[in-house]
């Protein structure tokens, strides 16, 4: 390798470190913080690495509510993952391989659902959940989180239907297979890498969510992680320890549902596209 070569590639080396480290100081710096005591996290001028381990701050949390708000949490995001997954797929299965009046116009109006930020929708969703005696339940944010995740996962799932050929359904269905033997069997495998990631965002979406749990939950005993961990902030003091000890707690179930399946995310779409 050349000298120059041999420069070029140091120099890219540095620029990529530069980057991957910039987009990744606030993780640092909340790992970090979550082992400092409130008086060095309070500090000025602040300090990147803690003087004292600090571990009491996520003893805090196991001693607390922390894993009844991840219970909650893990069943919205659940129940929410299996109605969405349920119904998108039925629906985009429905938009790409039936032929009927409007379907055009129910595929744009399901995308321009989509659009409308959900703050807009929180008093006529709260009216709906209060008058079917649904309030401070975790079916509430199930239905709440389902109306804003469907139409994205619908259309999400469309565009992975319409790249599935008919083909390969239509010789299962001449072969004696009913249309739902042909659904499961030779499509659904097909379009799992769609049906994967529309799970993960909904459940992302589901996790995350803040605004209607903050309206539809009253209880203690039935908040979700955003909410708790929102407690331990207020206009008169922060426990950025705990705060930031509960966020890094909170990306653990993320980090597993990736974990388990990325390997799932781009398997060969041709499998099984092949009749023997």
């Amino acid at each position: 390798m050349s000298r120059g070569a041999r420069t070029k590639k140091i120099w890219f080396t540095i620029l990529a470190w530069s980057v991957i480290l910039t987009i990744n100081f606030p993780l640092i710096w909340m790992i970090s913080s979550s082992l400092k005591n409130d008086q060095e996290n309070n500090s000025v001028p602040p300090t990147l690495l803690p003087q004292v381990l600090e571990f009491g701050n996520y003893a805090r949390l196991f001693n607390g509510d922390f894993m009844i708000w991840v219970r909650n949490s893990l069943l919205v995001a659940g129940g929410t993952v299996v109605i969405v997954i349920v119904l998108g797929t039925l629906a985009a299965y429905s938009l790409t391989r039936y032929q009927y009046r409007g379907r055009q116009a129910i595929a744009t109006i399901v995308l321009f659902t989509y659009l409308f930020p959900p703050v807009l929708m929180l008093v006529p969703i709260f009216l709906i959940i209060s008058k079917l005696g649904l309030s401070n339940t975790p079916f509430a944010l199930i239905l709440a989180t389902t109306t804003f995740a469907l139409p994205f996962s619908i259309w999400l799932l469309r565009s992975y239907f319409e790249s599935v050929s008919m083909d390969t359904e239509e010789a299962a269905m001449i072969d004696g297979a009913s249309r739902f033997t042909a659904f499961i069997e030779i499509v659904i495998p097909q379009v799992s890498p769609g049906v994967i990631s529309t799970a993960i965002f909904t459940f992302i979406l589901a996790w995350d969510e803040y605004l209607f749990a903050s309206v539809l939950i009253s209880s203690p005993e039935r908040k979700t992680v955003p909410i708790g961990i929102a407690s331990y902030a207020n206009e008169l003091t922060s426990e950025w320890g705990v705060l930031m000890a509960a966020s890094i707690l909170t990306t653990i179930p993320i980090l597993a549902l990736f974990s388990l399946l990325q390997r799932r995310l781009l398997p060969d779409l041709s499998a099984g596209a092949t009749k023997n």
